[in-house]
C-alpha cells in the first residue's frame, strides 16, 4: 500500500462526523490533515445563519489548477502537497521575511469565523473558517508609506497541476487588495474549516477570505505576498475586465454583464434569496468606500 493511500488520521478521528455529512473520507483533504490546529476562540464577527453542509463546500469548488468543473478540485487535488510550504512577504516593507506554515499558525490566536460568501456566479454558502486576521501578518514585516495595495500569488506548480493549462486564465493566480482593506478586522488569513484544517481543494494549507468581496478575491494557496505603491494586476481582471473589476465587492446593484446579481441560491436549497450589499457587511466596510462611485469601481 502506498503512503498516499491511507487516510489521514485527523480524517479517521473525525470519521462519524464526515460520514454523517455524506462527505467521502478521501474528499481531497490534506495529506497533512494529521496536523492539529490549535483550538479556535469564537469570533463576534460570525453570522448566525445555517451553516452551509461541509460536503457542499468540499465538493463544489472554483479551483481552476485543478479543473474548471466544480467537482474537478475535490477529485484532482487529493495528492497535493502542503508541506513544506513557505510564503514570502516582499516589497514596500521594513522587514521582508520567508514565513514557515507553522510559524504562520503561531503568529496569532485562531478564531473561528462564520462567514457568508457570495459568488459572482450566483451562488452563495456560509462557512466556519479557522484563521487570524491577515493585519497580523503585515504588521509583522512593518509596511512602509508607500505601501498602498497588498499583491497575492498563489502557488502554481505545472506537475502537480496538470489541469491548469486548460485553465483559460494566466497562472499563477494572482490578487490584490487596497492597503486598508487588507488591513480590516473582517479580511482573514484561513488556515482550516469546520475545525479541521482546510481540505488541499478548499485552498490548503492557508488561503485569504473576503466576505464582502466576490470569492473569487479569496486567493487560495497563497505563495507570495508583496506590498506595492501601485495598484496591482488580478486573475479575472486581466482575463475579462469588463466582468471582473478589482474592487469586485458584492453589490447587487451592479449586473454582472450576462446577468442579474439581485439574487442568490445557497448551496443545498433551491429558492433564492435577495443579495445584500457588502454580502450584509456594509455596516463593517462601507467607510472604507465613502465618496467612491462603486458603479463604476466595481
Amino acid at each position: 500500500m502506498r503512503p498516499s493511500e491511507i487516510t489521514p488520521k485527523a480524517v479517521y478521528v473525525t470519521r462519524r462526523r464526515l460520514l454523517a455529512a455524506g462527505l467521502p473520507l478521501v474528499a481531497g483533504w490534506s495529506a497533512f490533515a494529521d496536523t492539529p490546529l490549535a483550538p479556535a476562540s469564537k469570533s463576534p464577527y460570525s453570522t448566525t445563519e445555517k451553516v452551509t453542509p461541509l460536503k457542499d463546500v468540499a465538493s463544489y469548488n472554483n479551483f481552476y489548477e485543478f479543473g474548471t468543473d466544480k467537482s474537478d478540485p475535490a477529485r484532482n487535488a487529493k495528492n497535493f502537497r502542503t508541506r513544506p510550504w513557505t510564503i514570502t512577504v516582499e516589497g514596500a516593507v521594513a522587514k521582508p521575511r520567508v514565513f514557515d506554515i507553522d510559524a504562520i499558525l503561531k503568529l496569532a490566536p485562531l478564531e473561528e469565523r462564520i462567514y457568508r460568501h457570495r459568488c459572482v456566479e450566483g451562488w452563495s454558502i456560509v462557512v466556519p473558517w479557522t484563521g487570524f486576521p491577515l493585519n497580523v501578518l503585515l504588521k509583522q514585516v512593518e509596511p512602509l508609506s508607500n505601501a498602498k495595495y497588498v499583491a497575492f500569488q498563489s502557488l502554481y506548480d505545472p506537475k502537480q497541476m496538470p489541469q491548469g493549462k486548460y485553465a483559460g486564465i494566466p497562472l499563477p493566480y494572482v490578487e490584490g487588495l487596497r492597503m486598508d482593506e487588507a488591513m480590516h478586522p473582517l479580511a482573514i488569513l484561513c488556515v482550516g474549516m469546520y475545525g479541521e484544517v482546510l481540505p488541499n481543494q478548499d485552498g490548503a494549507p492557508v488561503r485569504l477570505v473576503m466576505p464582502w468581496k466576490y470569492g473569487f478575491k479569496s486567493i487560495k494557496s497563497i505563495a507570495k505576498i508583496r506590498l506595492v505603491e501601485n495598484q496591482p494586476p488580478t486573475t479575472w481582471n486581466l482575463a475579462n475586465a469588463r466582468e471582473y473589476g478589482f474592487y469586485s465587492n458584492v453589490n447587487p446593484e451592479v449586473d454582472h454583464p450576462r446577468w442579474s446579481q439581485a439574487s442568490e441560491r445557497r448551496l443545498g436549497e433551491f429558492s433564492k434569496r435577495k443579495t445584500l450589499k457588502f454580502n450584509g457587511y456594509e455596516k463593517e466596510v462601507a467607510s472604507l468606500y465613502s465618496g467612491m462611485d462603486l458603479r463604476k469601481y466595481y
